[in-house]
């Protein structure tokens, strides 16, 4: 079985749980075990407790955000200590980068990152796509010895712990996290200030790449916005969004610019679970055909969801 440390910012502690779900086929099968800070006990030793689980640690995670880097304990002290034996060949450690930041020129930037071409997890549309690629390259990355066929969980040893740990634990402490209406609200607003920016800044590109595009981007007011794009003079696509509309708490979308504010042709609402709030399609074809599972779309994907829609006559 093998060690798999975490080191991360607690602003990043939501990321880090799911993380830890989407590692939960690995710790079923036997191959991991899983520690962080969260699982030190009242009364130990804070800077010595996690100093022994770095040491002991096969795979070092490096929770990679602005937060991390901005760190001391995280870049100087657990960074620091991870890179020195990973280069000694003791553990192996993995960037795993959850927020955009500058991290290339960093000591572990030239070390093949999680998830695919390090693309942030935040960035990416469906955050359980996302954890799924670290996952397959945290199970590509287990000693030979742990990743052949595993022993049943119940025939690990408990020896396999350090003398100085008080016994076996499971690191699966999560509890359930609860969300306010004003949580909800505040996660809709900004995932809505993030599309105007998107929307904005992708039909700006739109119109720079291609010279038969044109485009224009009106904001209404804080509430609603409207997106046309015209080829060779022609309009060939449009819509208006907006923050509420028909089905109350959600962000609507309709397909036409100059559409009624109590129609619309497909809706996002927030939705939570145990770890956090992303948002969901209630309508619309992704909703209604084929009985397509719940998707967690980040503020990324939401707004890329829409944006495809834009697209979708004019890439016919």
């Amino acid at each position: 079985m093998a060690s798999v440390f975490f080191s991360y910012s607690h602003k990043d502690e939501e990321l880090r749980d799911r993380l830890e779900v989407a590692l939960a086929t690995l710790r079923r099968q036997g191959l991991i075990e899983a520690w962080h800070d969260r699982m030190l006990r009242a009364g130990d030793e804070f800077d010595p407790g996690i100093r022994q689980e770095l040491e002991r640690a096969d795979i070092i995670l490096l929770l990679v955000s602005p937060d991390f880097i901005a760190s001391s304990y995280c870049y100087d002290v657990e960074m620091t200590r991870a890179l020195e034996r990973h280069h000694a060949g003791e553990a192996r450690v993995i960037p795993v980068i959850l927020r955009a930041c500058d991290w290339h020129p960093t000591p572990f930037g030239k070390l093949m990152a999680a998830p695919r071409d390090g693309k942030p997890i935040r960035s990416w549309p469906d955050l359980d796509e996302a954890f799924l690629d670290v996952a397959k390259k945290i199970r590509d990355a287990l000693p030979k010895a742990v990743a052949a066929p595993a022993r049943a969980p119940s025939m690990v040893a408990s020896h396999s712990m350090p003398q100085a740990n008080p016994g076996p634990r499971s690191s699966n402490l999560r509890i359930s996290k609860t969300f306010t209406d004003a949580d909800r609200d505040r996660f809709l607003d900004e995932a809505f200030a993030f599309m105007v920016k998107f929307f904005e800044g992708s039909l700006s590109e739109l119109k720079a790449r291609n010279p038969e595009i044109d485009t224009a981007f009106k904001r209404i007011d804080a509430n609603r916005f409207t997106a046309v794009i015209y080829r060779n003079g022609k309009a060939v696509s449009r819509c208006k969004i907006m923050l509420g509309g028909m089905l109350g708490r959600g962000i609507s979308y309709s397909s036409n610019d100059q559409a009624d504010d109590n129609s619309c042709n497909d809706s996002l609402a927030v939705e939570t679970d145990a770890q956090g709030m992303f948002l969901n399609p209630i309508m619309g074809m992704s909703h209604f055909g084929g009985g397509r599972e719940k998707q967690h779309l980040t503020f990324e994907g939401a707004a890329e969801y829409y944006w495809d829609a834009l697209m979708r006559d004019l890439q016919r």
